[in-house]
């Protein structure tokens, strides 16, 4: 029986509840799983060891854990992919996806100007081993080298949220494997996997815990790339927390509705902020959204230091309306030039709408564009 996204959302990680006779996902917090066969346990760290998966409990928590287990399969399924492999942040599994290039003996980058801010510098600073090609959408073809082990993305971007043609790239990619960032968008909106991505990373941080309260990352992918991945994440430890996992996954079941109706207001703020006479200039994705990117005539930080109802803060996808400078804060790290020639402007503001009252965060906007 095919499900829609809404409802698949809902049940996705607890189509198993009724047989168990549970309603709530169990909560397991366990470091470690005994066993007295260490002959068994054994075979099964070879097995994992060798980029197998562990039947029955996890060995230690930084194998896996039955909770984070559950939060990865629905996220996959959501995302058109058979597997997902979380992580303790979103740069947790940026640094792994990076690491896993590396790993190949690819250790050449390409990617496309905006990113977040930190995705950017780890980028730029080579932390990891890696070497990158900065390009536009349209030179990514040309970028490639024998030894590019990754085209890195992010569409929406962060944070003028322009956007790209993920079919279009991923063609251009030919055997490399496409990277693309969908915080932004998350599987409400686009599934990248359906284009041509072959790994699809969320700061889990955002919309998908949706509350402010929960961080996290998690890649989606084929079984062959999440082998690696787990690899990466047993030896540098950046697992996710069980009470994490379990509170991600309950963020899933109000996804859709949560996105939809937030993506509505914004679409309504972007229309009354594109006539204002104190906004030069205004960002809205193609695909929609809840994130909205606009400029000032005048001075951005007046205006972040005016909202009331609205949250001055960094970060996203909450149920509260969040506005920031990037500027100053999110793409701080980035040099500036090359902020500026991605579109980050000084005058550049972003906001992610929330579920407030459509007619309560313009009145909170009006009075605060007035501080310009």
């Amino acid at each position: 029986m095919t499900s829609s996204l809404r409802t698949r959302a809902v049940h996705a990680g607890r189509d198993d509840l009724t047989d168990l006779g549970v309603h709530a996902a169990p909560l397991d917090l366990s470091t470690t799983y005994p066993s007295r066969d260490s002959a068994a346990e054994a075979a099964r760290i070879d097995e994992f060891a060798a980029g197998g998966e562990l039947d029955g409990p996890p060995i230690y928590g930084r194998v896996g854990n039955p909770t984070v287990d559950r939060f990865e399969r629905a996220l996959a399924e959501l995302e058109g992919f058979d597997h997902g492999v979380a992580f303790a942040s979103g740069m947790a599994a940026v640094s792994a996806c990076l690491l896993s290039a590396v790993a190949q003996g690819k250790r050449h980058i390409v990617a496309v100007r905006p990113l977040y801010g930190c995705s950017d510098h780890l980028l730029e600073s080579g932390l990891l081993g890696t070497e990158v090609t900065w390009t536009a959408p349209e030179g990514v073809a040309a970028a490639l080298r024998p030894d590019t082990g990754l085209v890195f993305v992010e569409t929406p971007a962060n944070p003028t949220l322009a956007e790209v043609d993920i079919a279009e790239l991923a063609a251009a990619c030919g055997d490399v494997p496409l990277a693309v960032d969908n915080t932004f968008a998350t599987p409400v909106l686009q599934r990248p996997g359906h284009h041509g991505a072959r790994i699809v990373l969320h700061s889990a941080t955002k919309f998908l815990g949706g509350h402010g309260d929960v961080m996290g990352g998690i890649v989606a992918c084929d079984a062959e790339e999440a082998a690696r991945l787990r690899q990466i994440r047993f030896a540098t430890g950046g697992v996710l927390h069980p009470l994490a996992g379990y509170m991600l996954l309950r963020g899933l079941s109000t996804l859709p509705l949560r996105v939809n109706a937030a993506s509505a207001t914004a679409a309504t703020l972007a229309e009354r902020l594109a006539t204002h006479p104190a906004v030069t200039a205004v960002h809205h994705p193609r695909i929609g959204g809840p994130l909205v990117a606009f400029e000032v005539d005048g001075d951005p930080h007046a205006l972040i230091g005016a909202v009331r109802l609205i949250t001055p803060a960094v970060s996203l996808g909450s149920v509260d309306t969040l506005i920031q400078h990037p500027g100053s804060i999110s793409h701080r790290i980035v040099d500036e030039g090359d902020r500026h020639g991605a579109g980050v402007t000084d005058q550049l503001i972003r906001m992610s709408v929330g579920l407030e009252d459509v007619e309560d965060l313009w009145a909170d906007l009006e009075q605060a564009l007035k501080a310009l």
